[in-house]
């Protein structure tokens, strides 16, 4: 009869459970992939005992340090805290794994891979941390870390993939013939997708040059023009004043001109203003002189040399004598450039009408002058020389008269 060792001689046991016992020991001691069932439940139970360890080493230690960070001034703490609470996790994991694989004695292919197992799982944690990382740090791009958040991305992605790597090359799987094969797919993928790859060329030059960052007001030559929101992997986004988005692909910016309007240090005005002809030099002077007081002696306006600021009379028009007003304004927000426009342009119409004249526009004057009957013209008789030639010609068309043949004759 089997019975436990553990059981009591006093207690008796009967011949079922002397069978049962036996049946169960028989299947504990048999096993798959060189290990009993009941190796893989020792370690099934032992890495059950890491996970709910995992649990409460999360809820103590991971959440202790991120207090710890969470009381400096400093951010790059916090970020270290964040990139590394998850992949803290697996600590007890991994010590679990390790531990199940020491106490329980397995076949040494199974040992080997146990080891191998343990390895990966490291190598793994420390990727994943660095991933994270690459992620939580991305602060100290400042006001580019929206710009070059695809960036971050690629980084955090490439850093996966070197873990699953690593796990491979412990494994003793070749990486070498699996990056060919990437290789190869890449070089295809490249020749199908060249605009995807022109884009992300133009996108690394527009971050590199700093033509522009989100928030600024740009235009591009062809009608884009609005506040770029953001700027993707393979578009910006372009908001229009209208409230309208447009994604425009990255290599519009690199082939097309691009003006930033919000880089402006001030903003122009030009313009041109027509007066009557009927003014005089006198008007004119006055005009031109208080015109170009008003705007060296208003703050709104720059003053040469920062700036150019010119008014002169210009041209002649066909219905006006036109002066360039020509300056600049300390503001290059619109709506307040639109007001100093709006100031300039009643005081213009203040002078023009103090001088005494006023604004041309376009018109046309029909003069109508009175004349007496002309007189009847008599031209003198020819000169002998020109009725010479005019007999000479005569006789050159008609050379019967010139014979002296007489029509009328038989």
């Amino acid at each position: 009869m089997v019975r436990p060792d553990w059981l009591p001689n006093w207690l008796a046991w009967p011949q079922w459970a002397s069978d049962a016992w036996a049946y169960a020991v028989t299947i504990w001691n048999t096993g798959v992939f060189d290990m009993t069932y009941g190796q893989i439940f020792s370690i099934i139970g032992i890495i059950l005992i890491s996970l709910i360890i995992r649990g409460i080493f999360a809820r103590t230690i991971v959440r202790a340090i991120s207090r710890a960070a969470a009381g400096t001034k400093t951010n790059l703490d916090d970020a270290l805290v964040v990139s590394i609470s998850e992949p803290l996790k697996m600590v007890p994991v991994i010590i679990g794994v390790f531990i199940a694989m020491s106490m329980v004695q397995l076949a040494p292919p199974v040992r080997a891979i146990g080891d191998k197992l343990v390895q990966a799982l490291v190598a793994m944690a420390i990727f994943w941390a660095l991933s994270r990382a690459a992620g939580a740090f991305s602060f100290l791009l400042g006001s580019f870390q929206q710009t070059l958040g695809w960036m971050v991305r690629a980084v955090q992605v490439l850093f996966l993939l070197m873990g699953v790597a690593a796990a491979l090359q412990i494994f003793d799987i070749p990486i070498l013939p699996v990056l060919g094969g990437l290789g190869v797919f890449g070089v295809a993928l490249a020749f199908g997708a060249q605009d995807l790859v022109k884009n992300l060329i133009a996108g690394v030059f527009i971050l590199v040059e700093k033509r522009f960052q989100p928030g600024d007001w740009i235009k591009v030559e062809g009608g884009v023009e609005g506040v770029v929101e953001s700027i993707g992997f393979r578009s910006i986004t372009v908001r229009q004043f209208d409230k309208s988005p447009v994604y425009v692909p990255n290599a519009v910016f690199s082939d097309n001109a691009v003006t930033n309007y919000s880089r402006m240090t001030y903003r122009r005005i030009r313009w041109t203003i027509g007066v009557e002809y009927r003014t005089t030099i006198e008007q004119l002077k006055y005009i031109r002189d208080e015109i170009e007081a008003y705007l060296v002696h208003n703050d709104d306006f720059v003053n040469p040399p920062d700036a150019g600021l010119m008014v002169h009379v210009d041209s002649f028009n066909d219905s006006s004598i036109d002066y360039l007003v020509y300056c600049f304004t300390r503001s290059t927000k619109w709506d307040e450039w639109l007001m100093i426009k709006e100031k300039l342009a009643y005081k213009v119409m203040e002078i023009v009408h103090a001088a005494g004249t006023d604004f041309a526009f376009p018109s046309r004057t029909l003069y109508v002058q009175k004349q007496d009957a002309p007189e009847i013209f008599a031209p003198p008789k020819p000169s002998p020389e020109a009725a010479r030639i005019s007999e000479t010609t005569t006789a050159m068309k008609n050379p019967d008269i010139a014979g002296g043949r007489d029509d009328d004759t038989d």
